[in-house]
């Protein structure tokens, strides 16, 4: 199923893969991780690095989060940096955050997909 076609699909609420990979129930291999996030790669990358800045706690999409998300957020796009420059990506990256069914959002706990190592398009989609 492709990423568009499981962003038509899916729907908020419940547990999510990612949630289960921060509770270590599903074993991943972690580039960053502290008691407000966890960075590991995508699996099904779009780019030679892809990756993933998730936090910890199950912010359903960017729509949703509150005012007292705001150090949330801002340390995610931090640790995005930290981990960008950590693999090599010089020559910059994108920073991107897909909101609801028409932003491609096919799990509903917030996270920052980071693509680099090649030249990105645009627009995309």
């Amino acid at each position: 199923m492709s990423e568009t076609d499981k962003a038509q699909t899916a729907t908020p609420g419940g547990d999510t893969i990612f949630g289960k990979i921060i509770r270590g129930e599903i074993p991943t291999t972690f580039l960053h991780k502290d008691d407000v996030c966890v960075v590991f790669n995508d699996i099904s990358a779009q780019a030679p690095v892809h990756f993933l800045v998730v936090p910890v706690k199950p912010i359903v999409r960017l729509a949703e989060a509150e005012d007292s998300d705001k150090e949330i957020l801002g340390h995610l796009l931090l640790v995005a940096k930290k981990v960008a420059a950590d693999q090599g990506l010089t020559e910059g990256y994108r920073v991107i955050i897909n909101d609801g069914q028409h932003g491609g959002q096919s799990v509903y706990h917030l996270h920052v997909h980071v693509l680099g190592q090649r030249q990105l398009g645009w627009p995309p989609g």
